[in-house]
């Protein structure tokens, strides 16, 4: 896993806007992680989670560049 304290979750949602998000960040150098506790939970053998409810973190240190990037790529 991550340490909680080196990310900061920067969007919530689904899986096709979660990718995009990820490639826009990417493409500038920005690397991200998911979080999908749905399927986590399922491949647990439990169930647990809100479906299409995944969440897109970035590092601290790329959160002032990543929140424009985000907010305008949404919009």
């Amino acid at each position: 896993m991550f340490s909680e304290s080196e990310y900061e979750r920067v969007y919530t949602g689904g899986i096709a806007t979660i990718k995009m998000l990820q490639s826009v960040l990417e493409d500038r150098g920005i690397a991200t992680i998911t979080r999908d506790d749905m399927k986590s939970g399922l491949m647990a053998g439990f169930g647990g989670g809100i479906p299409d409810h995944i969440q897109l973190f970035v590092k601290k240190t790329d959160l002032s560049t990543a929140v424009p990037i985000i907010e305008k790529s949404i919009a």
